[in-house]
């Protein structure tokens, strides 16, 4: 039966008492607001003796009742049609009537990190998800309505104190009863907040070093101090906060003795020596003649949420900067395909003097040294191609100090730590080095006056959100220590991004930590730098440990093509850059064959309709407007079942292109004519072993 919801008295059950409140006062209100009928009554059945539950079926519903009186706290249903529990805790906080009513979200999904954050940042104090469990339930709602009863009584005893002095014998028994009442109250209410990251205090309203006279919950867990060492210094509280949050806080201080309440966030040097972050909030309790008597507040420690957002943030941004990254790849790849394959034509038909090859020889190692930027970019974005395998890392040992027998020079000192029973990594040999080298590499450079590098592997169990974005599993982990000048904490945020660095103009391109976070993360590994100003760097590479199952062969090297062995072929050439098509379709006249041009996936479909599918070899590129690559030569197929394709690409990512034809080669951009010869040839013998 369908009735109107409001502020409907829900029944006591027979078998439970109501709780006992004080005389002349009102029961705690819970606000409940879920649009399911069937939750509103399951959930008020279970609350109904903690204080009386205030139904709503919408978050405009909720909102009107929130104009009407005070609740102890507010359960929110998250999804509801309409506006949502996200829209409606938002303007619950930012009004200043209801900004201090607890909230907690009601949730049958979303566990996620981000979505708690997302409830968090939204005002939310804790969730309960779907199917809700009584028990939980009304442990955490007894919680807040202890809360809110026990300020409500603070109130009430500071209005009443001056009638109680005058009151005979029977009043002074209804006070010791009030007051024994209250004394069982706030032990339930210690022992819950000892397990919370919360303090409750209550501070003098007069002026002067700051010094609770009452707090309740783990005062020295919280802070790393005991209440007396805070007594006994009373400016310690003002040393303490972070210099750039000092006068901010102090003035937000100064303004609740006009305002009669604040909510302040600081961040504050604990016992520990961390900081950590605080959300100091407080209201101004006043006597029955309206005098301001003390500051009731909590103290909440939420350093764990801001770590979690500073996590999100700098994964949101890295993975942007990837994204970008990639894309100015690609087009970098492009312009050095032709410009090689423009050099390597100048180079062959031109007749140069001894000068004119030498300037020749300059460019085209300039162009090359492109290409290696190019591929550090790539790895970054987690766009290059990985051959991952098992790896022994003893004889990674032998292969890394090869590397690094010339480069080091006789003021730095290698050191290897590894582990007996050390698991083999599974990752790209190639890349691991090249990771090794650029972080040893680093360190040198950060001890200009010598000193020793460690290079350290150990097994490791990773635990869930240990490491952020990867899921718990069996690890290895590579740490290169250095004794160096350290990294200060501003530059520590940044030294992953591409092109930062903190050495000298013209000493560091900024790419080589870049290349190793990219590598880490697109070995489903994770890369972390830890480090302080004059005592060191430590630099962690963590790496999945190599399944039993995995083959520890490598990729051979592809076969260098013969030009001789290579027949005369007509091909047609597609690709939208005109640079790239010209130079790429030259080179394929200088070997000989014959070679008709398409700007596109259309054009080239239009050409083959019209030479009756004449051609011996279809060569693509792969990101195209309209047509791609693939889709191009899918139709190609169709049209021309026998004819071999090849496929042409600046962005180096495999798994964008899995789902080409069977039997299409791919070149990667920028290649070299050997290359080019040595991929025509892969091309025509799949389909030449597909007929």
């Amino acid at each position: 039966m369908n009735r109107e919801v409001g502020e409907i008295p829900v029944p006591r059950r027979a078998e439970e008492p109501e709780r006992a409140t004080v005389e002349g006062t009102e029961r705690a209100r819970v606000l409940l607001v879920d649009d399911d009928e069937r939750n509103l009554l399951a959930v008020a059945t279970v609350l109904e003796d903690l204080g009386e539950v205030v139904l709503a079926r919408s978050g405009e519903e909720a909102l009107r009742h929130l104009l009407k009186g005070e609740f102890a706290v507010i359960l929110l249903d998250v999804y509801m049609p309409g506006m949502d529990g996200y829209e409606t805790a938002q303007i619950i906080r930012n009004r200043d009537q209801t900004k201090g009513i607890p909230i907690v979200f009601l949730s049958a999904v979303n566990k996620e990190a981000e979505h708690l954050l997302r409830g968090y940042s939204m005002g939310a104090v804790d969730y309960v998800f779907k199917p809700v469990d009584p028990v939980i339930l009304r442990s955490k709602v007894t919680v807040f309505v202890d809360l809110f009863e026990k300020t409500k009584e603070i109130e009430r005893k500071a209005q009443q104190e001056q009638a109680l002095l005058d009151e005979n014998l029977r009043a002074n028994a209804e006070r010791l009863r009030a007051e024994q009442e209250l004394r069982r109250a706030e032990q339930r209410q210690s022992a819950i907040i000892q397990s919370l990251p919360m303090l409750l205090y209550l501070e003098p309203y007069d002026g002067g070093p700051r010094l609770p006279h009452f707090v309740s919950g783990d005062f020295k867990g919280i802070t790393g101090f005991e209440l007396e060492e805070v007594a006994e210094k009373p400016n310690v509280w003002i040393e303490r906060l972070h210099p750039d949050d000092r006068d901010r806080t102090l003035a937000g201080m100064e303004a609740r003795r006009r305002s009669g309440r604040s909510s302040i966030e600081y961040r504050w040097l604990c016992g520990d020596g961390n900081y950590k972050h605080f959300l100091d909030q407080a209201v101004l309790l006043k006597d029955a003649d309206g005098r301001p008597l003390e500051f009731a507040g909590t103290l909440t420690d939420i350093s764990e949420q801001r770590s979690l957002e500073s996590q999100l943030v700098q994964a949101q941004k890295m993975d942007a900067i990837g994204k970008l990254t990639g894309g100015i790849a690609h087009d970098f790849n492009n312009l050095l395909a032709a410009v090689i394959g423009g050099l390597s034509l100048i180079e062959r038909r031109a007749v140069l003097e001894e000068e004119q090859l030498r300037i020749l020889g300059m460019t085209k190692r300039a162009a090359e040294q492109g290409t290696e930027l190019v591929r550090r970019l790539l790895a970054f974005a987690r766009r290059q191609n990985l051959e991952p395998h098992p790896i022994n890392l003893r004889a990674l040992k032998d292969a890394v100090a090869d590397l690094l027998i010339h480069t080091l020079g006789g003021l730095v000192e290698i050191e290897w730590s590894i582990d007996e029973d050390v698991w083999d990594a599974f990752a790209d040999q190639t890349q691991l080095e090249l990771a090794l080298v650029n972080l040893i590499i680093n360190a040198r450079d950060a001890m200009p006056a010598g000193g020793t590098v460690t290079i350290a592997a150990e097994n490791r169990q990773a635990a869930d959100d240990e490491l952020p974005g990867i899921a718990a599993g069996e690890f290895v982990r590579l740490a290169v220590t250095d004794t160096g000048t350290g990294i200060s904490p501003e530059d520590l945020e940044k030294v992953m991004e591409p092109f930062f660095t903190t050495k000298e103009v013209g000493k560091g391109s900024g790419l080589g930590l870049s290349m190793v976070y990219g590598f880490a993360k697109q070995s489903n590994g994770f890369f972390h730098i830890g480090s302080e100003l004059g005592r060191g760097t430590t630099a962690e590479l963590w790496l999945p440990r190599a399944p039993a199952n995995a083959s520890t062969t490598t990729a051979t090297p592809p076969k260098q093509a013969r030009r001789a062995s290579i027949r005369k072929l007509q091909i047609l050439l597609v690709d939208d850059h005109d640079q790239v098509r010209s130079t790429t379709a030259a080179l394929l006249e200088d070997r000989g064959h014959r070679v008709v041009q398409a700007a596109n996936g259309s054009d080239a479909l239009v050409a083959m309709r019209n030479a009756g599918c004449n051609f011996d070899l279809l060569i693509s590129d792969y990101a195209m407007p309209q047509l791609s690559g693939t889709d191009f030569l899918r139709e190609a197929r169709a049209l021309c079942p026998a004819i071999p394709g090849l496929i042409i690409t600046g962005y180096a990512q495999a798994d964008a292109i899995s789902d080409r034809p069977e039997g299409v080669h791919i070149l990667l951009k920028p290649f070299t004519e050997t290359a080019l010869d040595a991929a025509i040839e892969e091309a025509c013998r799949r389909a030449a072993v597909a007929l």
